[in-house]
């Protein structure tokens, strides 16, 4: 099918999207009739937008040590480059949340989708870790618009519960990127170097940037744009939210759940191969296989919508998860690990992941009107980038800077422990604290 033949189907579901589906006044209410389609279609792009990053985080996961031996670096300077990119997106989330606010969620994710796109096909053909490292930084200043913004447009269009059940369906189908992506990277490097995985990631920045063009309207309603920017600067309204317990709260055990999460991401590369000798095509299906018990997670989250409120499903999926790191920390110090043992302890943990991440996105954005969307999930962005990546690190800080199956599931613990404390002083906090007005 020819671009001419598709542009009008396109335009027509995106003018189908933006008459059902935008927030009118009964907002907060689920489309129905023919939006349904219209609603499907703003799943599938807000999938892509927000999985992209996830792609270009976990593609090229398997081929860490092929990395190494082509560009003659060592183990610390490949995971620089996945340092790099989550520094990018903690910095691009930032940047581009605010303006998203002033300038509408279109323009923004424009040129990210663009520049995505060329500094992946750019990361194809570097000669050094060093110039990988910076075109991966390039990547998450860009990428950083389609996980940021996307939040804002989920914002923009629902309120409530049915922000929360968006957020499930939505992370239903993100999810199926970090459980795709080290499989089909493990894959690709049957038929090609670590250097394809990042002309994938080229291809998909096209498709993103297509999407967006053709069949994504602008979702901020028009009395919002640029409301922030009066209501005073970014940086006001940056430290608004960060003296708002309602928002901060969610935010800051999103964060660290994240970490939590993230050094399982960046360590158990080198520890399943280090540890138990597993090659990267098992790596890729062990990471799937794990990836898989997020997604049944989202859809555990989703049934227990009108069952529980978010605070108890959050609360639910924080201690399964506690529980899930201290059976793996268990099986590290007794010498009774496996890795049939510890892929199960952290299938558990990823469950239970899928019940943390759309309760506490849902709380956190759920808590600020939409004028100042975009800089609330900026603000979420960056701080789970930016905690996550920090600490994740630290998982590598034994001697001679190799991480362990005992390094990574201690700063796994210590992560999910903070964030249950994290809860308990929110959920305290957050009942004395009076809600912000939307107007």
């Amino acid at each position: 099918m020819s671009l001419t033949t598709l542009r009008p189907r396109m335009s027509a579901a995106s003018a189908a999207l933006r008459s059902s589906v935008v927030r009118q006044p009964t907002a907060g209410t689920a489309p129905r009739g023919r939006s349904r389609q219209a609603a499907a279609l703003l799943v599938f792009v807000l999938s892509l937008l927000t999985a992209t990053s996830s792609l270009a985080t976990d593609l090229y996961l398997p081929a860490f040590p092929e990395i190494s031996a082509d560009l003659g670096a060592t183990e610390a300077q490949v995971q620089l480059t996945l340092t790099a990119i989550m520094v990018g997106l903690a910095v691009g989330q930032l940047v581009l949340g605010p303006l998203s606010d002033r300038w509408g969620r279109r323009v923004p994710l424009l040129v990210g989708a663009g520049v995505f796109t060329l500094s992946s096909l750019a990361s194809a053909v570097v000669p050094t870790v060093e110039a990988l490292s910076v075109l991966r930084l390039l990547q998450g200043l860009s990428g950083a618009a389609g996980a940021v913004i996307s939040r804002a447009v989920v914002r923009d269009v629902f309120d409530g519960e049915d922000g929360a059940r968006f957020f499930s369906r939505l992370s239903l189908l993100t999810g199926l990127a970090p459980m795709l992506a080290p499989m089909l990277g493990g894959q690709l490097l049957l038929f090609g170097s670590w250097r394809m995985l990042f002309g994938v990631l080229g291809l998909v920045g096209l498709v993103g940037l297509a999407l967006v063009y053709f069949a994504l309207p602008e979702t901020l309603p028009r009395r919002d744009a640029g409301r922030a920017g009066r209501r005073g600067s970014v940086l006001g309204v940056l430290l608004r939210l960060h003296l708002d317990p309602r928002f901060m709260g969610p935010t800051l055990v999103m964060s660290l759940s994240f970490a939590m999460t993230f050094t399982y991401i960046s360590a158990f590369s080198f520890v399943s191969e280090s540890e138990f000798g597993a090659t990267p095509q098992q790596f890729s299906l062990i990471f799937g296989i794990n990836s898989l018990g997020m997604v049944l997670g989202n859809q555990a989250n989703t049934m227990l919508i009108g069952r529980m409120d978010g605070p108890r499903r959050l609360l639910a999926g924080l201690l399964g998860a506690l529980a899930a790191v201290a059976v793996l920390v268990y099986l590290a110090v007794s010498g009774q690990a496996g890795l049939v043992s510890v892929t199960a302890a952290l299938f558990v943990m990823m469950f239970f992941t899928g019940l943390i991440s759309p309760n506490a996105t849902t709380l956190a954005i759920a808590s600020q009107p939409s004028s100042v969307a975009g800089t609330g999930s900026a603000l979420l962005g960056a701080l789970q980038f930016a905690i996550g990546g920090g600490l994740a690190a630290t998982s590598g800080m034994g001697e001679g800077g190799e991480a362990s199956l005992l390094s990574m599931s201690v700063v796994m613990l210590l992560t999910a422990a903070a964030a249950g404390v994290v809860f308990v002083g929110w959920a305290f906090l957050a009942r004395r604290v009076p809600a912000p007005r939307t107007a």
